[in-house]
């Protein structure tokens, strides 16, 4: 599995910042989300874990980035997740291809903070 850039491309559009709080420590929230996304050996996607970082970025097709980070707070751990088109040419045809991703990302990000939630807390 190729290595995801741990820096966002030079042009790209924000499709959604989500985020959410967990009563959890920063390493085991990351646990859980690499865990989740991690994409097997023989996928064509490209991924970065980085555990000192508490950053995932999960980036493929032509289009879609999305970036997970963990920030230690004193009561847990705050998620922050960021949607990103980084087509390159036609980027109006990335947002119109993952149109369905992106409308269901704000639910999909609450399922997976409730499933969190109950795994973590």
């Amino acid at each position: 599995m190729p290595e995801a850039p741990r820096s966002r491309p030079e042009s790209y559009l924000v499709l959604h910042t989500l985020s959410g709080h967990l009563r959890a420590r920063p390493a085991a929230v990351f646990a859980a989300l690499d865990a989740r996304f991690r994409p097997s050996d023989s996928s064509d996607s490209l991924y970065l874990a980085d555990p000192s970082a508490f950053l995932i970025v999960s980036q493929g097709g032509w289009w879609y980035r999305g970036e997970y980070r963990v920030v230690p707070d004193e009561r847990g751990s705050h998620v922050e997740h960021v949607m990103l088109n980084v087509a390159q040419t036609a980027r109006s045809l990335g947002r119109f291809t993952g149109r369905r991703v992106v409308a269901d990302a704000p639910a999909a990000f609450e399922t997976l903070l409730r499933q969190l939630r109950l795994e973590l807390e």
